[in-house]
């Protein structure tokens, strides 16, 4: 119990609990963890982050969760807590903690539960070397935890920072392959054209190999209807000279000669004129 007194003196506290942080419950009333949430990251809808730790049946009401105090609660008289006195204010008034620590110290003397001998002035002394460490070597000492705890707090922060550095670019990176796999569709549209005019060249040329092909076949439909008319127009012509010539006398010959010379010197005479 004095152990306790003394450390929550305001003779040892005041000076190092600004470095060293004290422990104590607050009650929550929200189940959001506002340590958790990094500066700068965006937060889902504009709320705060829920607390991942958190589960659905926790009371944070009835069971806060502790938080640490930047400063030590108040004092009085150097170790006497300032709950205590409120404690009692709301009970027994502003004389309640007075009357009762006057009641407790005339109960342990006149019960010689403390007793006063040779030795008391040991606790003086006692309070007086307290006292003298106090004022010597407080500042010094609050100073060296307060160092250690700036040089822990930047070591967390900076392994903290490295690991949201970390993490950003490895969004960054994330955020350019999801970039790059959106260009992808337009990969896979030019492919598609690409293997459609391929199909349509493919047409073409089969359709251009059809129709020569067909008129490959057309033309020698014609040759030969062509030349099946001129070997039955030469046929006939000879047919028929041969049927005139064989019809013809000698003497229709010489006088056909005759005609046709008359005829020709006939076309020359006129040519002349």
């Amino acid at each position: 119990m004095l152990s306790r007194l003394a450390l929550r003196s305001e003779i040892f506290r005041a000076p190092l609990c600004t470095s060293v942080r004290c422990a104590q419950t607050k009650p929550a009333v929200v189940s959001t963890n506002e340590s958790i949430i990094v500066p700068g990251f965006p937060k889902p809808n504009g709320q705060p982050q829920p607390n991942p730790f958190d589960g659905p049946e926790r009371d944070l009401v009835n069971f806060p969760r502790p938080t640490r105090l930047e400063f030590p609660s108040k004092t009085r008289y150097l170790f006497v807590p300032e709950e205590w006195f409120e404690f009692f204010y709301k009970k027994t008034g502003v004389t309640g903690p007075y009357v009762f620590a006057a009641g407790i110290t005339t109960y342990v003397l006149s019960k010689e539960i403390w007793v006063v001998d040779h030795e008391f002035p040991y606790v003086l002394a006692t309070i007086g070397l307290f006292y003298f460490g106090w004022k010597k070597f407080s500042k010094p000492l609050a100073t060296y935890l307060d160092k250690e705890i700036d040089d822990y707090e930047a070591e967390c922060n900076t392994s903290r920072q490295h690991e949201l550095e970390s993490l950003k670019e490895t969004i960054e990176s994330q955020k350019k392959e999801v970039w790059r796999t959106e260009a992808q569709k337009h990969i896979f549209q030019a492919k598609r054209e690409n293997i459609a005019i391929q199909l349509e060249a493919v047409y073409r040329e089969n359709a251009i190999q059809v129709y020569n092909q067909v008129k490959k076949r057309l033309d020698y439909q014609l040759e030969l209807a062509n030349l099946k008319r001129t070997v039955q127009q030469r046929h006939m012509v000879n047919w028929i000279i041969e049927n005139v010539l064989k019809s013809l006398t000698n003497e229709q010959e010489k006088q056909s000669f005759k005609r046709c010379m008359v005829d020709l010197q006939a076309l020359a005479a006129a040519n002349k004129a």
